[in-house]
């Protein structure tokens, strides 16, 4: 996985990073669709 998947996982899972703002770098482009699940979770992916 890349460098900034990781890092923003930590970052979520320290709850420093909400869901939406996880969701915002999906929309920049930042990270793709599946990398967000990676980072969330998998209880996302049935939305």
């Amino acid at each position: 996985m890349r460098v900034i998947v990781e890092s923003l996982k930590r970052l979520y899972e320290q709850g420093r990073l909400t869901k939406e703002q996880v969701m915002e770098r999906v929309e920049k482009g930042t990270i793709t669709i599946d990398e967000y699940h990676y980072i969330v979770g998998d209880e996302e992916q049935g939305a």
